[in-house]
């Protein structure tokens, strides 16, 4: 068995299948994990859901903030954005089946493999968290997700406050920090404060912010720990932090890293996924 984590697809079914078949992934055999932010933007949302539904025994995923986002258009709480590519995935026949199990989907996934303890999340994790921290508030928000009242949740996840941890929030407010800081935070300040304009390159970070990796004593820094959102980043591979998420959308590339070795496996985009999205 071969374990594979996969940056984001957003929509990109050509490439991911390439990629599937470039590592020969073997669903009876072989695990992949998805770093979030499956659908969206690429012309292959719906044919990337049904996938992912139907090999859900040989996958691991963690919600991105696109997954999110498709949640609350699915459930009228937003509207779609302009150049989101979601309306055939909201009028399947199986759409209700598809994004009930979307829904259910956890925030971070941890495991050890090949004597690597590994972490997998969409965005990042705040300085002052351990894993421990995060696997428990990660489950509160997936609590939330599964729970009947997942609409109202839902309802008051957006916003960008509060912007930093603290032990004593309560109620939406805590909710929507753990939310953000898993499926949002590129950067923040020593303390880890976050910053969410800011979606450039290294050399461009605003003054008094840094990856949210790179902040000194960083509580979680003794896991191995994959991420993607972040495709200006590209893929790093240093300090016990994988970063997979390489712009595939955008021309890029799709990236798989193999868990018992390391070892990187890429595609070139396909110009059959990008046509929706650059509309």
């Amino acid at each position: 068995m071969t374990t594979y984590a996969i940056g984001d697809i957003q929509g990109c079914y050509h490439a991911f299948q390439a990629l599937l078949q470039k590592i020969q992934f073997d669903e009876k055999r072989d695990i992949l994990w998805l770093v979030g932010d499956i659908i969206n933007r690429g012309s292959g949302s719906l044919e990337v859901l049904r996938w992912c539904y139907e090999h859900q025994q040989s996958l691991k995923m963690v919600l991105g903030n696109h997954d999110l986002h498709a949640l609350a258009v699915k459930h009228n709480i937003k509207q779609a954005h302009r150049y989101d590519t979601l309306q055939t995935s909201l009028e399947a026949a199986d759409s209700d089946l598809l994004f009930s199990w979307l829904r259910h989907q956890p925030l971070l996934h941890s495991q050890n493999i090949a004597g690597i303890d590994y972490a997998m999340v969409h965005a990042g994790l705040f300085p002052q968290w351990t894993l421990k921290h995060a696997i428990t508030f990660a489950q509160e928000v997936e609590a939330a997700l599964s729970s009947n009242s997942y609409k109202t949740f839902l309802t008051h996840m957006y916003g960008n406050h509060p912007i930093s941890w603290n032990d004593d929030l309560i109620g939406f407010d805590r909710l929507r920090v753990i939310t953000n800081a898993m499926t949002r935070m590129r950067v923040c300040s020593a303390i880890g404060e976050m910053e969410f304009e800011f979606k450039g390159e290294l050399q461009n970070i605003p003054q008094g912010f840094m990856p949210w990796f790179d902040v000194p004593e960083r509580l979680s820094q003794n896991t191995a720990i994959i991420c993607g959102h972040w495709s200006a980043l590209g893929l790093r591979q240093r300090n016990n932090i994988h970063a997979l998420d390489t712009g595939c959308l955008w021309g890029g590339k799709l990236t798989a890293m193999c868990l018992e070795t390391q070892a990187i496996t890429q595609v070139n985009s396909d110009v059959r996924d990008q046509a929706a999205a650059l509309i």
